[in-house]
């Protein structure tokens, strides 16, 4: 019975090894991927804050003062 516990333990162990091998190797390409899609994610972002959507308006100002209580 110890013996079916220790190799339980050791093909876990074995397994871990092995994930932590693959995964270093596929790191760099999800890297680029995740780059390719933060940058298309961005290039659809073009408003900046703060602004109204509308042409012609003005930066937001941010006035608490009705909230004095």
């Amino acid at each position: 019975m110890i013996t079916l516990i220790v190799a339980g333990i050791g093909l876990l162990a074995l397994v871990a090894i092995v994930v932590g091998i693959v995964e270093a190797t596929q790191a760099p390409t999800w890297r680029q991927i995740a780059a390719e899609r933060r940058a298309r994610w961005e290039a659809k972002q073009p408003q900046p804050h703060g602004l109204d959507p509308h042409a012609g308006s003005q930066p937001y100002d941010h006035d608490e003062s009705w909230d004095d209580d």
